[in-house]
């Protein structure tokens, strides 16, 4: 009898397994690091593969640090590959891989007085340094990227997808004067490099990037 249902147990089993088919997705997608593309291939019902590559998102802002105000041109883009493990052999997923996102900024810096900045508890006449300006790296680089989803990769068609996820931060900041007085003057210099510093301790409070997509898929 134990025999039995043994064998009844795995015959079973391997019909299901047998019943799922590996299918190919490709998708449309729109999100944080702009538009884009995507092809996933469920290869078992619990996990796939996924490759994405985003663009074209540019935005502007500005910040205020030690009485400088900061704009800040913000370009983004970014590609990853990923193995989404669908644990009920559904629609939801939960992702793990590596992205290589590219989220950087050129800044320009001008005194919120209009006339003197304070650079490292310095002050120095805008008349003579001009702008501050630079640029700030959020995260470039190959990164550890994790995520959850919902994508309907199991059944042939068209469905709509979406996907939040977080992205590890890689934070650099190079700043210059527009005069390039810095060249001459080691105190500035000096003064700059601590700027520099300040900014980037600022944007390494945030020590994950989210990334949120979503998108339209038809699968074959």
């Amino acid at each position: 009898r134990t025999a039995s249902v043994i064998a009844t147990v795995a015959l079973v089993a391997t019909t299901h397994a047998h019943a799922f088919e590996p299918r190919v997705s490709v998708g449309a997608v729109a999100g944080m690091t702009g538009l884009g593309a995507d092809v996933s291939w469920r290869f078992n019902e619990n996990l796939a593969v996924t490759g994405r590559y985003t663009d074209g998102l540019s935005y502007d802002t500005d910040f205020n640090q030690d009485g400088v105000n900061y704009d800040t041109d913000f370009d983004l883009k970014a590609s990853s590959v990923k193995l989404d493990y669908f644990p009920f052999a559904g629609r939801f997923f939960l992702s793990a891989g590596i992205m290589m996102p590219d989220i950087d900024a050129s800044v320009t810096g001008n005194p919120q007085d209009g006339s003197v900045y304070e650079l490292n508890n310095r002050s120095y006449n805008a008349s003579e340094i001009g702008s501050v300006i630079g640029n700030a790296t959020l995260t470039d680089g190959v990164q550890p990227y994790v995520g959850v989803g919902w994508r309907s990769s199991h059944k042939a068609g068209l469905a709509l997808f979406s996907e939040l996820g977080l992205v590890a931060t890689d934070t650099d900041v190079s700043l210059r004067t527009s005069s390039n007085l810095e060249s001459v003057d080691p105190v500035l210099q000096q003064d700059i490099r601590a700027e520099e510093q300040k900014l980037k301790d600022d944007i390494d409070k945030l020590p994950v990037f989210p990334v949120a997509v979503f998108g339209i898929t038809y699968t074959f």
